[in-house]
């Protein structure tokens, strides 16, 4: 799931962005039947891995969501008004491989916005802005997910880096050695 900001909103990579993103995240990320599984937040949009019971699910998880992001961001910015610039684009993801290319999309998004960051990231792969990134001590603003495809399934079609990245539950685990 893609989901764009208008051209006026700051930059959500920045501190005081991101903070007030994952915290909607953790707030939003188990309502309605909806599931927040993985995220990755760059500069303009947000990409998503959402698991949803039904379509209504979605839409009230998207919406509840979107309504939380929004106020955040603009009390930072101290205005009022549309924040996204559309509605979200999604996929329905049918098979591992799909699920495994998708998080792999996801997770290492940044490398693709920042391709200056790459040799920063050598020794270890996790975005910060991303769920791949654990603050310890913090509870993740996701959840795991529930369906087959993404507690079992991918893990047929993902590489060893994409399978270190979703299995880290802990900044203090050791990451050394992931390469893309």
């Amino acid at each position: 799931m893609t989901w764009r900001v208008l051209p006026h909103v700051w930059n959500l990579r920045s501190r005081r962005c991101f903070s007030r993103i994952s915290r909607c995240f953790s707030y939003g990320r188990d309502r309605f039947g909806f599931r927040l599984v993985h995220f990755s937040v760059q500069g303009n949009h947000l990409h998503l891995v959402v698991e949803a019971d039904d379509e209504r699910a979605l839409a009230r998880g998207m919406q509840g969501l979107g309504v939380r992001i929004a106020k955040a961001l603009n009390r930072v910015m101290g205005r009022k008004g549309t924040v996204f610039a559309d509605h979200y684009h999604s996929r329905i993801l049918r098979s591992p491989t799909e699920v495994a290319n998708a998080l792999a999309y996801v997770l290492m998004n940044f490398l693709h916005h920042f391709p200056g960051e790459a040799a920063r990231y050598a020794e270890d792969l996790r975005d910060r802005f991303s769920s791949a990134w654990r603050e310890q001590g913090k509870d993740p603003p996701v959840v795991a997910g529930r369906s087959w495809l993404l507690t079992v399934g991918w893990r047929t079609r993902a590489t060893p880096t994409l399978s270190a990245l979703v299995d880290v539950r802990s900044c203090c685990e050791d990451m050394t050695g992931l390469t893309a």
